[in-house]
């Protein structure tokens, strides 16, 4: 089938030639196509909540870039963290703290975030019942499914609760047994009083009248870096222009979520959410919007690779502090903000 593509672009391409046609934009798009770089990114879950991504993808922002991305879902930070690990992707999108405890391991060629994505929790506490006056100590006493010990969804959530007085281990049952992204269809069967849920499971609980939502982890937590880019050392050192581009398309990623409404976001990511209509897309921007979850520049600062460590040694999962130098890099971001 290639030889003959190439035998009938040739031929026209003689054809058109004797005619004085320019070009032949049917053979120039394939021969183009096969010049783009693949990259394969591996990312921690598929969600609303990593929207500027998502536009990257649908705008063809990577194919500006040169790139042919492959997207793969690992349905949580420590598979992910496997597949870059092993070889099964380039690029690792995920919580930082994966890179921490790859570094922590031992690992010579680690893993080293070069661009931040989103500065706040992107999960929310859903309830049984709605509540208007909410607050922290209700959760006394109670049950909740929380996330993946070690993980940052759970880490914040404890970092929360640790802020307004209370002990996870012993003031709260959480049950960290179910599998991540399976809680929400979990808590409308189960015994717990709240579950802890990123979008859009957060809004369907709430559509069906299984859950309201209550709180926001990514406003109580304050800002957070919740999610980057990672590759590893190797692999920067190697392909420096496809981290430069793969940036380069984030950025503009960040800049449309930054620069335009949440209907217009809803519509151009929509194709990534089959399953979910127009409407419930854009409330779901809308909410993230509203508690400014994504970042304008993708610079990984130290401030928020400190704050990162101070949660982890909070949740008891860090070691001992590690070099920002060493896990952070920002030449990438820092030249695709400029550039942009």
């Amino acid at each position: 089938m290639r030889i003959r593509k190439h035998a009938k672009c040739l031929a026209w391409g003689l054809l058109f030639s004797v005619l004085g046609v320019a070009g032949l934009s049917g053979c120039q798009e394939s021969s183009s196509e096969t010049m783009l770089t693949p990259v394969v990114l591996n990312e921690v879950a598929h969600s609303i909540f990593y929207a500027p991504q998502y536009v990257a993808l649908e705008q063809g922002y990577f194919e500006e870039e040169g790139l042919n991305l492959t997207l793969v879902t690992g349905f949580g930070a420590d598979k992910t963290m496997s597949a870059l690990v092993s070889g099964e992707a380039d690029i690792g999108f995920m919580g930082s703290e994966a890179s921490i405890y790859t570094y922590q391991n031992g690992a010579e060629d680690y893993a080293v975030n070069f661009a931040q994505l989103t500065q706040r929790a992107g999960n929310f506490l859903v309830a049984r019942e709605p509540d208007d006056d909410f607050r922290w100590e209700k959760l006394i006493g109670k049950k909740v499914l929380g996330g993946r010990a070690g993980g940052m969804p759970e880490m914040v959530f404890e970092y929360i609760l640790h802020a307004n007085g209370i002990e996870p281990k012993t003031d709260v049952t959480i049950d960290q047994s179910i599998d991540f992204g399976l809680t929400a269809a979990a808590f409308t069967s189960s015994d717990a009083d709240y579950t802890v849920e990123f979008e859009p499971h957060a809004t369907a609980l709430e559509q069906e009248g299984s859950g309201y939502v209550v709180a926001s982890l990514g406003v109580d937590s304050g800002y957070v870096p919740y999610t980057a880019y990672a590759a590893k050392k190797s692999y920067l050192e190697e392909h420096p222009d496809t981290i430069q581009r793969f940036t380069n398309a984030i950025q503009k990623g960040l800049l449309y979520v930054n620069t335009h409404t949440a209907e217009e976001i809803a519509r151009v990511i929509a194709p990534q959410f089959a399953e979910t209509d127009i409407k419930t897309i854009s409330t779901i921007v809308e909410r993230y919007q509203a508690q400014d979850t994504w970042k304008e520049d993708s610079i990984f600062t130290e401030d928020s690779f400190l704050l990162l460590q101070n949660i982890l040694e909070e949740a008891g999962e860090l070691e001992g502090r590690v070099p920002y130098e060493e896990l952070v890099t920002t030449m990438f971001s820092e030249k695709a903000a400029k550039e942009e």
